[in-house]
């Protein structure tokens, strides 16, 4: 079994620039490297920069469909343009799961964080979002390929017992 190392941050909102699509699961790898290539240019063009790697954040639908949107967080807003939205990323508590391997492989580590933040007794308040930290162009080895999974959650309140 294997085993992921995972930990807890508090972020602030980030915009960002994304291509949104719905697709199935098949259609999800291909789809991200175009949005991200969209995105790159048109923030080239718009001379917007990039404030981080490349991420993916899916919103799961019906049974193997997802609404997706790819792209970059951002130094500043983006204009609209040849699909390319403006978009933010939830701030607040996350837990971040530090993944390594071939994106296909991935499914078991969502489901390690989903332990993790239940251990602590929380729960998911979101759609998650991975960060791509390795360029598949660059490390041609897919089981070298970094990537960090962020799920937004909240832990639960305990009651307080008053004494009264």
């Amino acid at each position: 079994m294997r085993t992921y190392e995972v930990e807890s941050r508090e972020l602030a909102e980030q915009e960002t620039a994304v291509v949104r699509s719905t697709l199935a699961v098949d259609e999800i790898g291909r789809f991200v490297g175009r949005a991200i290539g969209a995105v790159s240019n048109v923030l080239a063009g718009q001379g917007v920069a990039a404030a981080g790697p490349p991420f993916a954040r899916y919103h799961r639908l019906e049974a193997g469909r997802f609404d997706v949107e790819a792209g970059f967080p951002t130094g500043g807003p983006v204009e609209p343009a040849d699909g390319v939205l403006a978009s933010t990323l939830p701030g607040g508590p996350v837990a971040v799961l530090a993944y390594v391997g071939p994106y296909e492989e991935m499914e078991s580590a969502y489901a390690a964080l989903a332990a993790w933040i239940a251990s602590r007794g929380g729960a998911p308040t979101g759609d998650p979002w991975e960060v791509y930290l390795s360029d598949p162009a660059q490390e041609l080895d897919p089981g070298g390929w970094r990537t960090d999974i962020v799920m937004p959650f909240r832990t639960r309140r305990v009651p307080v017992a008053t004494g009264r």
